[in-house]
């Protein structure tokens, strides 16, 4: 009977304990999603270290410098025609 009982608690640890199966399919799951969110933020860096590279000295794009300068003076020039688009409120 005492080795049915300990053959009984092993093997409920085994499937449910801390190291048992169930831990492990969730750290897989876990594991999965880091996985995937490592690659998206790997993709953004990648995007953003382009626009760094078009802006630097060396091979600087002046389309992009002309959109960021005008964005971030809030400026337009007088041929320009703003459409506005008001989002949901």
């Amino acid at each position: 009977m005492l080795g049915l009982l300990v053959v009984v608690y092993f093997g409920y640890h085994a499937v449910q304990g801390d190291r048992g199966v169930l831990a492990l399919a969730r750290l897989n799951r876990e594991i999965d999603e880091a996985h995937t969110q490592l690659d998206k933020l790997k993709a953004e860096e990648e995007s953003l270290q382009a626009r760094v590279t078009r802006l630097s000295p060396e091979s600087l794009d002046p389309d992009l410098l002309d959109e960021r300068a005008r964005t971030m003076l809030n400026r337009v020039r007088p041929d320009e025609v703003i459409i506005r688009l008001d989002g949901p409120s």
